[in-house]
């Protein structure tokens, strides 16, 4: 089963976003001509986002045994085939400009952002993945632990609109699946608890926010709109809209409304009412 990805009904959200990045990009090379190449060859010298994004992944995770060039060879065959996951990436970028205080333009997420750079590239490396093509996505997914300390097994099912803030340390397992506009940040762990095979990783449904250094273990399930603070480690189910937190996690706090979106990790300890 596939990830649940954005429509593609037109006008594409990539297209716009792509305007809007060759606009940056060339006020940017206007701003810093030290630049000015840089930003040519990753941006302004691409007909779409699509060839930009291929682009920039290429030049991260190619090297000796694979190069650039055929890197992004392989994206824009995997983007010609899916062209939602394009619309994916838009989302994710959408995402993080929205969330992450830090993020000012399309560009930092496209050219510095570890967490976004490693979510595209697992992007490709899922299709792969489900093309049978499993020694090109574990290529794919070892450069990206490597180069990225960022380890999410190909086979990993993760919709849109996703923000990996920082993202060192995140681990995501094989049978684990993430929903649509999901946050996490950096050193979560969606693992599981033992040498069982099968079915043995979280399911985390839409928007969810997960607290740096949270570990979710197990076939567990994360309800729609839960929080989980940071530091955290959840062995059982959290229900729709559920605060927990502490080793082992336990309910908190209150809801929160769109805890994904706001990014809010207080919570009131007080408010907790055991008899829940």
């Amino acid at each position: 089963m596939r990830p649940t990805l954005v429509s593609t009904s037109p006008p594409p959200a990539s297209a716009d976003l792509w305007e809007t990045l060759r606009t940056e990009a060339t006020a940017e090379a206007a701003r810093e001509p030290a630049l000015a190449s840089y930003l040519n060859a990753t941006v302004l010298a691409h007909d779409s986002f699509a060839a930009a994004l291929a682009y920039r992944l290429a030049q991260k995770l190619g090297g000796a045994d694979m190069n650039a060039l055929q890197v992004r060879d392989v994206c824009m065959a995997v983007y010609a085939a899916r062209p939602e996951i394009v619309e994916a990436a838009a989302a994710d970028m959408a995402a993080t400009l929205e969330r992450d205080p830090a993020a000012r333009s399309g560009l930092q997420p496209l050219l510095y952002f570890k967490g976004f750079t490693a979510l595209q590239s697992h992007r490709v490396a899922h299709e792969l993945w489900h093309q049978k093509r499993a020694s090109l996505a574990w290529f794919l997914q070892s450069r990206v632990a490597e180069l990225l300390q960022v380890d999410i097994h190909p086979a990993a099912r993760i919709g849109s609109g996703v923000m990996m803030d920082h993202a060192n340390g995140i681990v995501i397992g094989e049978t684990a699946v993430v929903g649509n506009n999901v946050s996490m940040l950096h050193n979560v762990t969606l693992g599981g608890t033992g040498k069982t095979d099968g079915d043995r990783h979280p399911k985390i449904a839409d928007g969810v926010l997960i607290g740096a250094g949270a570990k979710v273990l197990g076939n567990i399930h994360v309800g729609e709109g839960a929080r989980i603070a940071s530091g955290s480690v959840v062995l059982h189910d959290v229900g729709p809209g559920c605060t927990v937190a502490g080793i082992p996690a336990i309910p908190v706090g209150g809801t929160c409304v769109n805890p994904a979106n706001s990014m809010d990790h207080v919570f009131d300890v007080a408010s907790f009412d055991p008899g829940i």
